[in-house]
């Protein structure tokens, strides 16, 4: 089944974990309910649902630049 997100904005969320808890990304509609959450250090897995599909080294360089708790829109 498609995401429905997929010919909406979509915003990308850096979010600093704490102890043993790890960094993590979550990419949020145009609503911003959450579409998807997972850990910074690894690679997100079935990018065509979230419509990225052939992006996964724009997303994880982008995802090595974001700054920890600025919410920005997803452009690439």
């Amino acid at each position: 089944m498609k995401n429905e997100t997929l010919n909406v904005p979509m915003y990308i969320i850096k979010v600093k974990g704490k102890g043993k808890i790890p960094d993590y990304i979550q990419l949020r509609d145009d609503k911003f309910v959450l579409v998807a959450y997972f850990r910074a250090d690894r690679p997100l897995k079935n990018l065509e649902k979230y419509g990225l599909e052939g992006k996964d080294e724009p997303l994880r360089l982008l995802i090595d630049a974001l700054n920890f708790g600025k919410l920005q829109r997803l452009a690439i």
